[in-house]
């Protein structure tokens, strides 16, 4: 498994269907440049109405196809499809041709050998896809629940060189729209006289409209 990121991803996210839409939105939210690459041109027009990643009509398991989302400028891609097959071809053709972090949906118990292949699996029928972002972003930021709407409840860990490291709670000017909960030992609410300090890791609840400004002040 790859150590954890600090900066903005580019993700391919192979599969338009309600988990590669919901997995690629989650991580739109936190920032991250996302292109998803989907077979089916009805589902295409109605991806790129909602404006969330660049669009690619075709099948990613097809090298031609999947040359067109550039793995080679990419960090992660992601097999999402419903096909565990197709997902696992993706996942080679994608190492074949760049040196880019690998994460699998399958759809049944996980063959043992899988994980010598790729670098994260997802099991959607027990996670979804706020599991899928976790596995892909990969950063310090894991999300544990969407509150409904436009709230999302995250565990983020505040790394060494961010803007709030180090810093009181009311020293910090976080975005409206944010909140911290739970202070680093699970024991208190987060109030003005919570210390955000590095390297230890803090529940939040997010708008996604701010998520990502959040996410630059605590992870740099």
């Amino acid at each position: 498994m790859s150590e954890s990121v600090t900066h903005d991803l580019r993700v391919i996210v192979a599969g338009g269907g309600e988990m590669g839409v919901r997995t690629a939105e989650l991580l739109d939210d936190r920032g991250h440049d996302v292109v998803i690459v989907e077979s089916d041109p009805d589902r295409c027009d109605e991806l790129a109405d909602r404006y969330i990643a660049t669009i690619i009509e075709g099948d990613a398991s097809r090298p031609a196809t999947l040359r067109q989302a550039q793995p080679e400028r990419s960090d992660v891609i992601a097999a999402l499809t419903d096909d565990e097959t197709t997902n696992f071809a993706i996942c080679m053709a994608a190492q074949r041709m760049s040196d880019i972090r690998t994460v699998m949906r399958i759809s049944e118990t996980a063959d043992e050998l899988y994980e010598e292949f790729v670098d994260g699996l997802v099991f959607p029928e027990r996670l979804g896809a706020r599991a899928a972002t976790n596995e892909i972003a990969n950063g310090g930021v894991r999300t544990i629940e969407d509150i409904g709407g436009n709230v999302e409840v995250v565990e983020v860990e505040v790394a060494d060189d961010a803007p709030v490291a180090g810093k009181r709670l009311d020293e910090v000017r976080l975005p409206r729209g944010s909140l911290i909960i739970v202070d680093y030992r699970g024991d208190r609410l987060g109030g003005p006289d919570t210390v955000l300090e590095p390297g230890h890791r803090y529940v939040l609840a997010v708008e996604s409209n701010v998520a990502d400004e959040v996410m630059n002040l605590f992870r740099g």
